[in-house]
This record gives structure tokens, C-alpha cells and sequence, in this order.
């Protein structure tokens, strides 16, 4: 694993070190084989996947647990219990995502300088105390107050999951651990179904309680929880984790830079860091794909209100939310796993973005109920399975410093959240049963993600011919190829 090279080149003019000269660097290292590099690599790596890996991925699933839990809300009652129409139901999705977008820069930006075991904890006990508010809302203009105020509490947590992950883990482990984690988001859709059919399905009335009312204050309340466990088992940044020993943080510091391609990751100027961002093409064009992705998956909100037009009965429409994610959750495994192992990325996400614009397809053209469900799975499957690959790839193609990082991060995710303005106005009720204007939003989404992979993979390759070049690489010269960028 080590001696490997890996495909990042920061600055043409650098000669890039190799993994013995990065070793060299740190002094616990130095005198270690490669038998005892190895094992003390597979001791940090099952400690951070121990302790890291399990705690996220429940962390992220509490928080689009938090930000899907009004979709079921709605059907039990919650729109009409709180007298909103459907225009001011869909300013208060959007609110969300206005306070969502507010707090994505600065958020990320300020957790790459702070320690992440305080940050994402706190934030999430913010935005679980809003949760815990929302029964007591009256109206619609409390809905969308509270609702901003819980985008606001959540917008550092995603973003800095996605740069700890990256900052932990070497180029051909990234896919398969943001899949890991990634799986929160569609656990969470699996629990929120059944969750759903438990609580609102039954707990109406107790203690003169709507059933939407106890959903959102059984969810905060475990939310809480689980952030205060969290302050206990998140690591930091490899070099400052107080709960490893100075050889484990000087091998997980080893291991990024022969990752990064031998550069310091080091958290760098805040403003720099947001300029070099802003001045790096692939920062765009990866703003675009997460854009697209995004509209591409804008049937999240109303998934459990497109499901009840299939004609179930109220609690199979709860009930039958489930296999799709569930399936998502497997293939999305399996994609990381093949991208990782295959250090491939455009066509992992372009082949499964395909399959959901066949799904959607289905589900906007024809009134078969079997079909229409076939549809959803392909549409659920592949739009997780793109956003996990593009959260990886992006953090890939620019790996360091760590500011210029979660620059990036915040700025592709801030550009992303937009879509969130809008796209709840395509899936008023009236549109019912098929939601095609909807559907033809999903459509262009992945057809741009395509597009958006092609460009990406186009710029890399662009790249490596010109470092090709530099140091006067062919098939035939002899001499040794460098890391280049990995497409």
C-alpha cells in the first residue's frame, strides 16, 4: 500500500517525495520496516474505523433523519393541523435551506481550525433542541422559523463529515468510507418509515399530543443523545487526536501526505484557502455536479407523499418507503467498493445516474403501480450512489492544504443547496399522481451530472497531459511517471 504512488500533483515544478522520504520525516517512523509500517497501519485503521466510521454514520443518520421527519409529518396531519397551503408549506422546506445555506462557508471553514469532537456534537444538540421546539409551532410562519433555524444548527455537520473522512482516510479507502457513513442518509429513509408507522400511526392523542407532535420529540430527544455520546468517541485531525499514541498520529500524518502526493496538509489560511478555491476550475465544475445531483435527487422531501399515490393504505404507504433505500444503501456499497479498487470515478457515477433517469422515466409515464415502484428504486439507488462518488472524488482532486479543502466542500455544497429555493414548487399536490414537472427536473439533474463527469474527467486529463510533458513522460522515454490526477 504504501509504496504505491498516488495520482494528486499539486504544482508541476515540485519533484514529489517518495513514501520512504516521507517516513524519514517523522521520528517514530524512521527506523520501521515495512512489515511494522504495515501492522501499525492496520492497528490505527481499525481504531479510526471503530470509533470513527460508527459514530458519523449514526450522527448523519439523526441529521436527515431531522431533515426528512416533516415529510411523514405532513401526511400525519401536520400541514393541516398548522392551516398551511401548499405555497407556504414549500417556503418553509425552502427556509431550511436558506439557513442551510447561511451557515455552509463559515462552518466549514471554522471546523477546518477548531476540533471537530466539539463542533459537529454541539451543532447537533442545536438542531435537536430546534426538533424538540417544532410541536409546540402553531402556524406556518413558525414552521418556517423553526425550520431555518434547524438548517442554520446543521449546515457545518455534512460538509465536515465529508472533510474529516477525507483528512483520515488514503485515496483507495475514501469511496468505500464515505459509503459507510453515506448510509445514514438512507438508513435514515428506512427508519423514518417505520419510525413513521410506530409513532404515527398509533400515538395520536396520548397525552393530548398530535402524532407528529410525539414524532418530533422522540427524535430530538434521541438526537441529544446521541450528540453527547459523540463528544466522547469523535476523534480530532490526525495530528492533534488526544486519544492516540504520538506513533498513531505520526502514521495517520504519514499516511495523508502519501496520499496528498507528499503535501502537507496543513489547515492553511482561512482567506487563502477560500481563494484558492475559488480560482480552481474543478471547484466549478464540481459546484455544477452537486448541483445537478442535487435536483436529481429533489423527490427526497415528497418521497413519502409521491409513494401514497400509489393507492396503499396509510401505513404500507409508511411501510413500503423502506426496500428502495435499502437497496441504494447495498449498490452504493458496491460502487465505492469498485471505485476505490479501480481508482475510477466518472463512470461509476454516470452509469447509476442513468438508471435513475430511467426510473423517474417510468414513474411520470405510466400508470402501472409495479412499474412505478420498479422506477422508484432506480431513481433512489442511483442518485445516492452519484452523491456519494462526487463527495470523494471532489476531496480526491484537491486534497490539501485542509482550508482550500473545505473551501471547496462548503462553497460545491452551498451551490448545491440553491436547488432547495426552488424545487419544492415542482411537486404541488395538484400535480398528483405522476408529479411531472417534478420528474422532468429530475431529468435534467442527471442529465447535467453526466455532462458535469465528462468535463471533470475531460479538465484531469487535460492536466495530466501537461505534467506528461513537464517531465518528459511517454510510453517509450523510460522515465518514471509521476502521481497524476485520478479520474
Amino acid at each position: 500500500m504504501f509504496a504505491e504512488k498516488i495520482d494528486v500533483v499539486v504544482d508541476a515544478t515540485e519533484l514529489q517525495p517518495s513514501p520512504s522520504q516521507i517516513q524519514s520525516r517523522f521520528e517514530t517512523l524512521r527506523d520501521l520496516d515495512d512489515e511494522q509500517m504495515a501492522t501499525l497501519n492496520k492497528k490505527l485503521l481499525r481504531k479510526i474505523d471503530w470509533r470513527l466510521m460508527p459514530t458519523i454514520t449514526i450522527m448523519f443518520l439523526m441529521n436527515y433523519l431531522d431533515r426528512i421527519n416533516v415529510s411523514n409529518a405532513r401526511i400525519a396531519g401536520l400541514q393541516d393541523d398548522l392551516n398551511m397551503s401548499d405555497a407556504v408549506w414549500s417556503t418553509g422546506i425552502s427556509a431550511f435551506y436558506i439557513g442551510y445555506l447561511i451557515g455552509q462557508l463559515p462552518g466549514n471553514l471554522w471546523l477546518a481550525r477548531v476540533r471537530p469532537s466539539l463542533l459537529l456534537p454541539g451543532m447537533m444538540i442545536g438542531w435537536s433542541i430546534c426538533t424538540i421546539c417544532m410541536p409546540a409551532v402553531t402556524s406556518g410562519v413558525g414552521f418556517c422559523m423553526v425550520r431555518f433555524v434547524t438548517g442554520l444548527c446543521e449546515a457545518p455537520f455534512f460538509p465536515g463529515i465529508t472533510l474529516m473522512t477525507s483528512s483520515w482516510y488514503m485515496k483507495e479507502e475514501n469511496p468505500m468510507r464515505m459509503a459507510i457513513w453515506h448510509a445514514g442518509n438512507t438508513i435514515s429513509n428506512i427508519i423514518s418509515g417505520f419510525l413513521a408507522a410506530g409513532i404515527l400511526h398509533n400515538m395520536g392523542g396520548m397525552a393530548g399530543l398530535y402524532s407528529w407532535q410525539w414524532f418530533f420529540i422522540i427524535e430530538g430527544a434521541v438526537s441529544i443523545l446521541v450528540g453527547v455520546v459523540a463528544f466522547f468517541l469523535l476523534p480530532d485531525w490526525p495530528e492533534n487526536t488526544r486519544w492516540l499514541s504520538d506513533e498513531e498520529r505520526e502514521i495517520a500524518r504519514y499516511r495523508v501526505l502519501v496520499s496528498n502526493g507528499g503535501k502537507e496538509e496543513q489547515v492553511g489560511g482561512t482567506w487563502d484557502g477560500l481563494k484558492d478555491a475559488i480560482k480552481d476550475p474543478f471547484t466549478w465544475m464540481f459546484c455544477g455536479m452537486h448541483f445537478s445531483l442535487i435536483n436529481a435527487q429533489s423527490f427526497k422531501d415528497f418521497f413519502p407523499s409521491i409513494i401514497k399515490t400509489f393507492g396503499f393504505s396509510e401505513l404500507n404507504t409508511y411501510l413500503v418507503q423502506a426496500p428502495p433505500y435499502a437497496i441504494a444503501y447495498i449498490t452504493a456499497c458496491l460502487c465505492a467498493y469498485s471505485s476505490g479498487r479501480f481508482r475510477e470515478s466518472c463512470y461509476h457515477i454516470i452509469l447509476p445516474i442513468v438508471a435513475s433517469a430511467v426510473g423517474i422515466s417510468l414513474m411520470i409515464s405510466t400508470p402501472n403501480i409495479g412499474a412505478r415502484y420498479f422506477g422508484s428504486v432506480l431513481l433512489v439507488s442511483g442518485t445516492y450512489n452519484g452523491l456519494n462518488l462526487q463527495l470523494s472524488w471532489e476531496t480526491t482532486l484537491v486534497p490539501a492544504p485542509r482550508s482550500k479543502k473545505a473551501a471547496l466542500i462548503a462553497i460545491a455544497n452551498c451551490v448545491s443547496q440553491c436547488s432547495h429555493w426552488f424545487s419544492p414548487y415542482f411537486f404541488p399536490t395538484k400535480h398528483e399522481p405522476f408529479y411531472r414537472l417534478g420528474g422532468g427536473l429530475i431529468l435534467f439533474g442527471c442529465l447535467c451530472t453526466a455532462l458535469l463527469c465528462w468535463a471533470v474527467k475531460w479538465w484531469a486529463k487535460r492536466l495530466n497531459k501537461k505534467l506528461d510533458e513537464a517531465e518528459g513522460y511517454s510510453e517509450h522515454s523510460g522515465v518514471e511517471r509521476g502521481w497524476r490526477y485520478a479520474y
